[in-house]
């Protein structure tokens, strides 16, 4: 992985932005997730603000920006092309596709704000809620507010982490997964829940139709 994004340590100005603009917007708009998580290459920025070589303001409203298109432009796709896109490659057969839906379908608008910072499942959500006909002024809200988080978040912690960004890279795995874990426990909270109530509304009925 550091192989790939440690070139962007030697870039400057124009081309940095550039650069890290194409893997944020791609990484939710065209599936670039599947190769790279885009926090690496948004940590990899702040840390070239560190350095001096960008400006740290316009990183971070660049990649929020980029983070809030990004997803905008997947669940378009999501909902014009998305049955064509299953059933051809990377999204065929990808078992990240059916956790996606079932947390879309679960949660909805908390799926996609939690998405976010899941790697691989931040490049489905935008597409699979599309897919799923979530509305979207509710897929709007969720997704502005987890962009903003995400991506001034990540860029200013790697601005803070300057040349020991290694840290910062590896805990946002640890983030991923701890993000991961608290969608899981929510999502069979849920579903128990749902599961009670629906018990409990079939006694009073089946109790009545006896009597």
């Amino acid at each position: 992985m550091s192989s790939i994004v440690h070139p962007l340590l030697g870039l400057h100005g124009f081309t940095a932005y550039l650069v890290i603009a194409a893997l944020c917007f791609g990484e939710v708009a065209l599936f670039v997730g599947f190769v790279l998580p885009g926090e690496i290459a948004v940590i990899y920025g702040g840390v070239l603000a560190s350095m001096g070589h960008v400006n740290i303001v316009v990183l971070v409203v660049l990649v929020v920006v980029c983070a809030i298109a990004g997803n905008v432009v997947g669940y378009e796709i999501g909902r014009r092309f998305g049955p064509f896109l299953l059933t051809h490659r990377p999204l065929k057969g990808h078992p990240g596709v059916e956790r996606s839906r079932a947390l879309v379908e679960e949660r909805g608008a908390y799926a996609v704000f939690f998405g976010r910072f899941i790697a691989v499942v931040r490049a489905l959500v935008p597409g699979v809620a599309g897919l799923s006909e979530l509305p979207y002024r509710r897929f709007l809200v969720a997704n502005v507010a987890s962009g903003l988080i995400w991506g001034s978040g990540y860029s200013l912690a790697g601005y803070a982490a300057g040349r020991s960004y290694e840290k910062v890279v590896s805990g946002a795995s640890t983030v991923s997964f701890v993000v991961l874990g608290a969608l899981v426990v929510v999502g069979l909270s849920v579903f128990v829940l749902r599961k009670v109530r629906e018990r409990r509304a079939r006694v009073p009925g089946g109790t009545a139709g006896e009597s």
